[in-house]
Order: C-alpha cells, then sequence, then structure tokens
C-alpha cells in the first residue's frame, strides 16, 4: 500500500468538505490514473479521514479483461451509478468475478454522503459530467507495471501489457488527465 503526503489528503479533504456544503445529494468522487498509481491506496487514506462514504472499485465493475474499457463500462456506470444518484437512489451494480469470469450477485450501497469510485476508467467523461471532484494520479508505465505485478503476481504480465495498451488508448481517446480537477505526482508515494 502507498501512503501520499497528508498535505496532499488534507486538501483533498478541505475541497470535500467545501463541496458538500453546497450539495443536498451525495458527493461523487472519481480517482483516476494508470494501472499501479496508487488509485486504491488514496481512496483508502481519504477513507480513514472520512464518513458516511462508499468507494466503489471499477475492477468489480469491468466485464474482464478485453471488455473493461468499452462502452459496456459507459452504460454501467450510467445505470448502476450515474441514473440512480440523480434521482436519489441507492446505487447498485453487479460486482464481476475474476474467477469465473462473470458478473456476480449484486451489490447495493445506501446510506452515503460521498461515493468514491476508483479506478482505471473511473474519471471517463461519463462520469466527469456529474462528478463533484476528479482526481488524476500519474505514473510512469514502467513503476505502474512494476507495483502491479508485485502486488498481483508475475503470472499476469501478458495481460497487462495489454492492459497498459487499453488504458492508454482510453486515456488519451477520452482526455481523461487534461480534464481532471487535481493531479497528484504518484510516483512520490511512499510504500508502507
Amino acid at each position: 500500500m502507498f501512503h501520499f503526503p497528508e498535505n496532499e489528503i488534507a486538501e483533498i479533504i478541505k475541497t470535500i468538505s467545501e463541496k458538500s456544503l453546497l450539495k443536498t445529494r451525495p458527493l461523487l468522487m472519481a480517482i483516476d490514473g494508470p494501472a499501479g498509481s496508487g488509485k486504491t491506496s488514496l481512496a483508502n487514506q481519504l477513507s480513514s479521514k472520512l464518513t458516511a462514504f462508499a468507494i466503489i472499485h471499477m475492477d468489480d465493475l469491468y466485464n474482464g479483461w478485453d471488455d473493461a474499457l468499452t462502452a459496456t463500462l459507459t452504460n454501467h456506470l450510467r445505470e448502476w451509478i450515474i441514473d440512480p444518484l440523480a434521482t436519489q437512489q441507492n446505487v447498485r451494480y453487479q460486482q464481476f468475478n475474476w474467477v469465473s469470469n462473470e458478473y456476480g450477485p449484486w451489490v447495493e450501497i445506501k446510506d452515503f454522503d460521498l461515493l468514491i469510485l476508483e479506478g482505471v476508467g473511473a474519471a471517463q467523461e461519463a462520469i466527469r459530467q456529474h462528478a463533484d471532484l476528479t482526481i488524476w494520479i500519474e505514473v510512469g508505465p514502467q513503476i505502474g507495471l512494476a507495483r502491479v505485478l508485485n502486488r498481483d503476481g508475475a503470472q499476469i504480465l501478458p495481460y497487462m501489457l495489454k492492459w497498459q495498451e487499453r488504458e492508454r488508448a482510453h486515456f488519451l481517446k477520452d482526455q481523461t488527465k487534461d480534464n481532471c480537477q487535481i493531479f497528484i505526482d504518484g510516483s512520490n508515494t511512499q510504500i508502507k
């Protein structure tokens, strides 16, 4: 797990607090960036300072490796997250099972003031149009790949090399990095 500097965390918490004063509905925050940049670590670090929040990991929403950063994901984001938030309903999504390679049971999230969506594709245009805060974490491809392989094992190297190509193409087409509100250099994080 990575640890981001406390001053960066404090600024994000301050921004969340300011935005929550202006909203009568739950806030939506997206944390995006290349694989291995520290998105999950940042979400977890933020959660230690928050109350009434929920986190959805993009890995739970992808339809496997090959259909992850496609229109399928965008449609699921609209149906499962954006539309329910817009109508002040509970968020429900099917969690992808990476062992059986299919969607599993429904997960329902309710009673939250902040929904953190984290992972590659979290701050794509469909989400940015509705998000209250978007964060981009930058990391070079070699560092990101090494971190993922260290975390998940060398057996996923062939999948990750294809994934890095797909995420680069997705980010370029979507212009995600250029359209996020907060930029963090993930290569400076410390392992704890």
